[in-house]
């Protein structure tokens, strides 16, 4: 007999009740933003912190207790975050057109700003590697407009993906074949990167995809073909889970891809999603940033983290 899971999923694939509990709902933490994203979980003070990127603030949201607060504000309209292997932030800053981190310390440290001496657009959304790399895109969403940033023209003619490296912090272009990179997430072994392309808001007919590219051993990228298209709205950010399953914010909920590509599932959510991570004690609760809630849910699964170099 088959205990079919609950109304907050839709299988797809027979996989995916393995990946997912007959009794668990997606729970709504908290609401109020303009454009939820960039999601970090920090396992050692177990808090969660993301980007409300319209109203230029950054919330946190504490599991001990449930309550949000506000982390930083004005907060250059960050984006996109990651944790670095040293427990610090690392955010993606529209306003800023930057990468910057947050010290232990509560100060500010910009790691990358310019590439060539020309400003980047308005970098999205960052990953850290086992060897202490930061890979970033660079779309232009930022300087599009007011809403997400500052309206600006561009500098670097291009919207490409960067790696600034861990012990140099040179920076280098990765991958330039793309409208508009977007999410980014290594698979477990880091031997593959997933790249979102999120072009179609920028032409007719554009790129909803993520794309799929072999991690050479010298920060290097080969490959790149179209992993998997989204069926509704839009792929944007993503995270993966240590089998190797890609956990996708798309118009409808969270998308579950297999390694394979076969959309395995989803996870159904009333507004469109725009980032999630994996965090709570066993790193089994993927959080959720819809459009202007925090939402959350418990899977049979675990998020991968950089291997130890």
């Amino acid at each position: 007999m088959v205990i079919e899971l609950t109304e907050s999923f839709e299988v797809l694939d027979p996989r995916f009740r393995k990946l997912a509990f007959p009794n668990v709902h997606v729970e709504e933490l908290w609401t109020g933003c303009r454009w939820a994203e960039g999601p970090a979980w920090f396992a050692a003070g177990r808090y969660l912190v993301w980007s409300d990127i319209p109203n230029d603030r950054m919330l946190r949201w504490d599991e001990t207790d449930g309550s949000v607060s506000v982390f930083r504000q004005p907060a250059m309209n960050t984006n996109g975050h990651t944790v670095d292997l040293q427990g610090r932030l690392v955010s993606c800053e529209h306003r800023g057109r930057c990468v910057s981190r947050t010290e232990h310390d509560g100060t500010r440290t910009v790691l990358a700003a310019q590439f060539d001496g020309k400003r980047f657009n308005s970098p999205n959304d960052v990953i850290v590697k086992s060897d202490a790399s930061l890979w970033f895109t660079d779309p232009s969403y930022g300087i599009d407009s007011d809403y997400e940033g500052d309206a600006a023209p561009g500098e670097i003619g291009a919207s490409r993906v960067y790696r600034i490296d861990g012990a140099s912090g040179a920076i280098s272009v990765v991958a330039g074949d793309f409208v508009q990179p977007n999410g980014l997430a290594f698979s477990p072994d880091e031997s593959l990167l997933y790249i979102v392309d999120t072009g179609a808001t920028h032409q007719a007919d554009g790129p909803h995809h993520v794309r799929r590219f072999k991690v050479g051993t010298n920060g290097t990228l080969s490959g790149g073909e179209v992993f998997a298209t989204c069926p509704v709205g839009l792929y944007d950010g993503l995270r993966v889970d240590v089998h190797g399953n890609l956990w996708l914010s798309a118009g409808d909920g969270v998308h579950c891809h297999a390694p394979d590509g076969t959309l395995l599932g989803k996870i159904l959510i009333p507004e469109t999603v725009a980032n999630v991570c994996f965090g709570g004690a066993k790193l089994n609760r993927l959080f959720i940033c819809g459009t202007t809630s925090l939402y959350a849910v418990y899977l049979n699964t675990r998020g991968a983290r950089p291997r130890a170099a």
